[in-house]
């Protein structure tokens, strides 16, 4: 039987005090491991239902635990946090520490979806690849990925599992250098679910981004990002005034 250990009664909620108990048990543990059951908690720490869920729920939310359907409480691999600027994928990686891949799943010339057409400017088939990206081998991202062909005529014969954005300035002097982006929360239906190897219903975030070359209209891209596994940060200031 588990020995219970009393939480103070005081100005510290009993729930942030469980809290820190189990970020601090968190960072003793390797990603993966897992928590006790919610009643091993409330045995343990002498504390309510809700109490152990409101402390669960916290460090969800904060990227330290994960809570998988069904499985039980886990400590939750570390997030990538990126400051919102303009490089492609494998470079973002890589200037974190990681190691970039990608698996590329499709690659034709179609009609473009709306946003493409619009930002194109025609409705000319254009190539369409679609990708999961990877950090040390985890997968990280699914980019679709819709690319002018006038930039860029011969890329399909190209190989795909590395930086696009090089191959823009490398082999067809049309470097990234704009882009205009925006960013929303949605879950994941069954099949982006699988490709990422997350649950149905798991959040994730989406970026759809416009790119530009000198002025010349290079990519529209939507890509979905693992939320327990990606991390947003931006500076704000009061320079811009809407």
């Amino acid at each position: 039987m588990s020995q219970t250990k009393v939480l103070k009664l005081g100005a510290v909620p009993k729930y942030s005090q469980l809290e820190a108990e189990l970020r601090a048990r968190a960072a003793a543990l390797g990603p993966g491991e897992p928590i006790e059951s919610e009643r091993s908690l409330m045995e343990t720490y002498g504390v309510s239902r809700a109490t152990v869920r409101r402390a669960i729920a916290d460090l969800v939310n904060d990227g330290v635990l994960v809570s998988l359907a069904g499985q039980g409480t886990f400590v939750a691999e570390a997030k990538v946090q990126t400051n919102l600027h303009l490089a492609s994928f494998t470079q973002d990686m890589t200037q974190r520490g990681r190691v970039p891949s990608t698996a590329v799943l499709s690659m034709r010339l179609a009609e473009p979806d709306a946003r493409a057409a619009e930002y194109f400017g025609t409705g000319a088939p254009a190539w369409h690849l679609e990708r999961v990206r990877c950090a040390d081998g985890e997968p990280m991202a699914l980019e679709d990925q819709w690319i002018d062909p006038r930039i860029a005529p011969d890329l399909g014969t190209k190989d795909l599992r590395g930086s696009t954005y090089a191959i823009f300035a490398e082999d067809y002097d049309a470097p990234v250098d704009a882009a205009e982006q925006t960013m929303w929360a949605t879950t994941a239906d069954e099949r982006l679910a699988e490709i990422l190897d997350i649950e149905v219903g798991q959040a994730v975030l989406v970026f759809d981004r416009w790119s530009s070359s000198r002025g010349r209209p290079v990519e529209s891209v939507r890509s979905w990002y693992r939320a327990d596994r990606y991390r947003v940060h931006m500076s704000l200031d009061t320079s811009m005034r809407a």
